[in-house]
């Protein structure tokens, strides 16, 4: 039996609180390996011992000129040699993948160099001595920015910002390890504006209160804070608890749409824009308890009307009675209805107070007052004898929209 969002890719967006990492790089950091530029100083292991040299070599025996030397980690450097030492532009070809590019000076990397991961992750950053320390960017496979802010020898350094693919970043001074631990970090919603600000341990949300993104000067946020704001704090839902605070509304979410009776008949209440948003928008958060695709399985369709799939292994549910408002509105996605002509899409989001969900995105500008809608994308085809593995309603639907197309 499928649910809502099972056309959707599966995965889920990086964890709000694990900044990915490298080989060799500290927790919360995708640092390139310290011994990066320095091979010599890697371990006591030996094993960066020089097992071949393809090119010239001086009177030494040594690497002189531009050579390819392969060590017995497997790991190879191509670049310009002075008598055994790195000099000059040249770049390492690490044994899981990875790579590390930049000019060498005395044998250890200078300046702007490029490291790239084994999955096509970049960072670009400022190495002194074969070590970080300085401005870095971090890119993620797509191009996209993960990653602002400064490095201390091979750390993560004052202040720091981490973007999601969903719009979302988390700001602030990271610690001495290179995360986003203290009294003055802060998640800022996708409008770059709406933000969480307040303790924060590497990257969890303990206790943050509403704050308006002011201005960015030189990287540096400055935020506002509302008086007499709620407290918020990560509330990831269990496959028996929604939330903590079940009644507790996302302040992103309440500025941007409103539940009222649907202008789809027979459809119950709806979801409403509250003002007029340009295409991509986040609007609405899907929130629910989390249980299993065989539990859904299992079940009658009539207890499905809710149920979101958000990966291989886990369905959102909004079940009675927390799919009426007055018992259950911290967030509002579940209230969308279905269309075969939807203006919005379900979307991953990471989100500071219930963790990996999925969003309602929009697919084009809307109006205010305008009925959100999305494809529910239950499955069409091969169908069964008794038509698409979809609820009653959905085919009745189905049938009457390609009826629509034929004409």
């Amino acid at each position: 039996m499928l649910q809502r969002g099972d056309t959707c890719a599966p995965g889920s967006a990086p964890a709000l609180a694990q900044p990915p990492r490298a080989p060799g790089g500290t927790r919360g950091s995708r640092a390139a390996p310290s011994w990066a530029g320095s091979p010599a100083a890697m371990d006591s292991d030996d094993e960066m011992v020089e097992e071949a040299v393809e090119g010239h070599l001086d009177d030494d025996g040594l690497p002189h000129g531009f050579c390819t030397v392969t060590y017995s980690s497997t790991d190879r450097f191509e670049g310009n040699f002075i008598h055994g030492e790195k000099n000059g532009r040249g770049k390492f070809f690490f044994f899981d993948g990875s790579t590390l590019e930049g000019y060498y000076v005395d044998d250890a990397l200078q300046g702007q160099g490029v490291y790239t991961y084994e999955d096509g992750g970049v960072l670009q950053g400022t190495y002194v001595d074969g070590e970080l320390n300085g401005p870095a960017q971090e890119y993620d496979t797509d191009g996209r920015l993960i990653f602002k802010g400064q490095y201390k020898d091979n750390i993560r350094h004052g202040v720091c910002w981490i973007y999601y693919p969903d719009g979302g970043s988390l700001v602030g001074e990271v610690n001495e390890d290179g995360e986003m631990t203290g009294e003055k970090i802060a998640y800022v919603y996708p409008d770059e504006r709406t933000a969480l600000y307040g303790k924060f341990i590497d990257g969890e949300m303990i206790e943050g209160k509403l704050a308006t993104l002011l201005s960015t000067e030189e990287g540096r946020p400055h935020f506002e804070l509302m008086p007499g704001s709620s407290v918020y704090h990560f509330d990831k839902s269990t496959s028996s608890c929604i939330s903590t605070n079940a009644l507790l509304p996302d302040p992103y979410e309440s500025e941007r749409v409103y539940v009222a009776e649907s202008l789809i008949s027979s459809a119950g209440e709806g979801l409403f824009s509250k003002v007029a948003a340009g295409p991509n928008t986040v609007m609405s958060f899907y929130n629910g308890v989390r249980i299993t695709h065989q539990e859904v399985d299992s079940r009658d369709w009539a207890l499905n009307g809710n149920t979101l799939s958000l990966d291989e292994e886990t369905v959102i549910d909004v079940p009675e009675p927390y799919n009426h408002v007055s018992k259950y509105c911290a967030s509002l996605g579940h209230k969308a209805n279905h269309s075969f002509t939807p203006n919005c899409i379900y979307d991953m989001f990471v989100h500071p107070r219930f963790g990996p969900i999925k969003c309602i995105r929009t697919l084009r500008a809307v109006e205010a007052d305008e009925e959100l809608t999305v494809a529910y994308g239950y499955d069409h085809s091969p169908p069964g004898k008794s038509g698409p593995e979809a609820p009653e309603w959905y085919q009745v639907e189905l049938k009457a929209f390609q009826a629509t197309q034929q004409k």
